[in-house]
């Protein structure tokens, strides 16, 4: 069955034996990563002081302070849980999480980009998974994440979006045992009485020490890597609807593993990946990092401000994820040539539903709204014709990738 986990919102390469060094990635020309982040790149080697270092900030992370779920209820979230060692010999960020089986004694850490403006295109990350704790007995059941997330506007939210790229519970959790790791597609849930919509993948097995994990989002469908190796394909209604953010966090799931005294747990993430709107693969993920490094750059973001074409690091045209571009309901996104339609063409289309389910090739006709909230201000553009790329639910057109703009009415 698929992790029933939620008690709140959080609202806020492959490694080539013989190719890459110490820090999991290969030496790469310098020049690739500015070729490649013609896509709209955001890369973070995590080069920190602490928590409180102002560049931190800057760029755009966020250390969780305010109290909530998921995770054990009445535990602290605290920035002092956020850090910067040299790991390897390399800085990575780390997570650090301890209980003594009380809430009161319980700490969980989370660290998360401030801005919701991830969608399609490929997400990677370096991460090292613990499957014992740094100090304390063993068995408590933790949580070691990487995911994105968008607000829950409500119970069974039909444009919630998160996308966990890895949940491992090295000591199981939600009545399995582990080590087990979960890779889940939501499309929605309610928390009273729980209820769970989503597609899940999973490994029974260890996964101590380092990987790299790849998220491909593109054409309908998410792909889940691991170390190079595809672990999941969801598609359907789970693709994601709107923008997330950016997540990392290590949370217990409950205190009945654990034994006695206090015990410490640790996740490090020695870096974070996202290109926009392109479809990277394992090799050329890593090897994009790698090429950040070389050039000396701890720290890029062009997501809102580069222009195509995408190339990836190897010099091979990458994948576009979507002829169009999905902005932060901040933002509106930039105009796009409006096709010749003949007059008329709207002429005995339904207006688009946000409850109803369209299949490839369905037309609707919809004013696209102002600022991606379909029950907010329109704005202004008037009535277009939409058609549906693939099955999609909630979707607003003029918003999400789900849908082609065939003209104005």
């Amino acid at each position: 069955m698929p992790p029933s986990r939620r008690s709140a919102l959080v609202a806020a390469g492959v490694l080539v034996a013989g190719t890459l060094t110490a820090m999991g990635i290969a030496n790469a020309p310098a020049s690739s990563a500015a070729t490649t982040s013609s896509c709209g790149t955001l890369f973070d080697d995590f080069a920190y002081n602490s928590s409180s270092d102002s560049a931190l900030t800057n760029h755009g992370w966020v250390p969780r302070s305010y109290s909530g779920g998921p995770g054990v209820a009445g535990a602290t979230w605290s920035p002092s849980s956020i850090s910067f060692p040299t790991v390897d010999g390399q800085k990575a960020a780390r997570l650090t999480g301890s209980t003594d089986g009380t809430a009161g004694g319980t700490n969980q850490a989370e660290l998360y980009t401030s801005q919701k403006r991830y969608f399609e295109g490929t997400y990677a990350s370096r991460i090292r998974f613990t499957d014992t704790p740094t100090t304390g007995a063993d068995g408590d059941h933790v949580n070691e994440t990487y995911f994105t997330i968008s607000p829950l506007n409500g119970d069974l939210d039909p444009t919630y979006s998160e996308l966990d790229m890895s949940e491992y519970l090295p000591n199981g959790g939600w009545g399995v045992s582990g080590p087990i790791d979960y890779e889940t597609t939501w499309y929605t849930y309610q928390n009273d009485p729980w209820f769970a919509d989503n597609q899940h993948s999973q490994q029974s097995q260890s996964y101590n020490g380092w990987h790299t994990l790849v998220t491909q989002v593109a054409g309908g469908h998410v792909k889940y890597y691991i170390d190079g190796t595809l672990v999941g394909d969801h598609s359907g209604k789970y693709y994601p609807r709107q923008t997330m953010t950016i997540n990392y966090n290590l949370w217990f799931i409950d205190t009945a593993g654990h034994t006695g005294g206090l015990s410490t747990y640790v996740e490090d993430v020695d870096w974070s990946l996202y290109v926009k709107n392109a479809v990277l693969s394992p090799a050329d993920a890593t090897a994009q990092a790698a090429a950040y490094r070389t050039a000396g750059t701890s720290f890029a973001d062009t997501v809102d401000t580069a222009t195509g074409p995408c190339v990836s690091p190897t010099g091979s045209p990458t994948v576009t994820a979507s002829p169009t571009v999905t902005a932060s309901p901040t933002k509106s996104p930039s105009p796009s040539p409006t096709p010749s339609v003949p007059p008329g063409s709207c002429k005995g289309v339904a207006a688009w539903n946000i409850s109803s389910v369209y299949n490839t090739g369905d037309k609707v006709v919809h004013t696209r709204s102002a600022n991606g909230d379909p029950n907010g201000p329109p704005s202004g553009d008037g009535p277009h014709l939409w058609q549906a790329k693939w099955w999609t639910q909630g979707s607003e057109p003029g918003w999400t990738a789900q849908w082609t703009d065939l003209g104005k009415c």
